[in-house]
């Protein structure tokens, strides 16, 4: 299947509150669910203020997800109940498998210029894996590959591959893509995708065409308000773009550049059964890990021997 995808829904993040009180955007989340599978969860944490991303996101469990963290300014210093620690920094990824349980918390920290953001992604696992080891994949900057591509477009490859160029982040479950995309006015970027995955992108800088369609009258956008279907087909900040099916994607821009997030996944297509930070495939297990949690016997420690 080698024909370009079309547009099949369109999202603006909206502001919503999480953590302690960290103010964010949510680009899609719970009632969105099974339409982003096998993601479940997008936020946008950039902000200029402070008040509202330092209060941060104190200790809280997950299990039965992975979580990936990629940050644009400022750092976020991240530990965890086994003793784990760290601070990722400007164009760092965390991909955090929380497998069969961790119990962390997230603290976001300005740069100089009292500046944070980034992003962060919520990944579904498949119930063979939802009780597996947890691990952490920290990312530097230096060790995520740019690829250099016609007209002046870049894409720095986290995970998945861009040509020749593939990212550093390898064997996850749901064969993800996920690509930070730049480019610049009057440029096009053509991308294979795999016929059956899920794929989307965020747009958080200038504005792009992510359809050859002449209009968007017949996607489905919410706030349905936010745009002038027929004459505004192209895409700016804060949207979010679920493409329909099919062997590529095509972006192109005119007088403005544009970048964005472009991931993709295989979906899972099992039942969700979510609450809070934990998501698991029946109400019976999410009993269970509440029920472990309050207990204090969350943490699975390896077994000796």
């Amino acid at each position: 299947m080698d024909k370009t995808r079309k547009i099949k829904r369109i999202l603006i993040s909206q502001p919503t509150l999480e953590g302690a009180g960290v103010h964010l955007r949510r680009g899609f989340g719970f009632r969105e669910v099974p339409m982003f599978d096998p993601f479940l969860m997008f936020d946008d944490f950039r902000q200029d203020d402070p008040a509202k991303y330092l209060p941060g996101f104190p200790w809280h469990p997950h299990r039965g997800i992975e979580t990936i963290t990629y940050m644009l300014r400022g750092s976020a210093e991240h530990g965890d109940s086994m003793g784990n620690s760290g601070v990722i920094g400007p164009g760092d990824v965390q991909w955090m498998t929380a497998g069969r349980g961790v119990i962390h918390q997230e603290m976001p920290k300005g740069g100089a210029d009292g500046r944070m953001g980034g992003f962060q992604l919520w990944a579904n696992l498949p119930a063979s894996q939802k009780m597996m080891d947890p691990r952490y994949r920290d990312v530097k900057r230096a060790d995520i590959p740019e690829a250099a591509l016609p007209g002046g477009v870049t894409a720095r490859v986290i995970c998945g591959a861009v040509g020749k160029t593939r990212g550093p982040v390898r064997d996850i479950v749901i064969d993800p893509e996920y690509i930070d995309v730049a480019m610049p006015p009057r440029a096009e970027f053509i991308h294979p995708t795999t016929p059956g995955h899920t794929v989307l992108a965020y747009v958080f800088e200038g504005e792009g065409c992510f359809s050859d369609e002449p209009g968007l009258s017949s996607i489905d956008v919410e706030p349905a308000s936010y745009f002038d279907l027929e004459r505004r087909p192209f895409l700016g900040d804060t949207s979010v773009i679920l493409f329909g099916d099919g062997g590529r994607i095509k972006v192109t821009t005119m007088d403005s550049s544009v970048r964005f997030l472009l991931m993709s996944g295989r979906p899972l297509g099992e039942p969700v059964a979510w609450r809070g930070p934990i998501v698991m495939n029946t109400q019976e297990e999410l009993q269970t890990a509440f029920r472990e949690y309050r207990a204090g016997t969350f943490i699975k420690h390896p077994k000796a021997g």
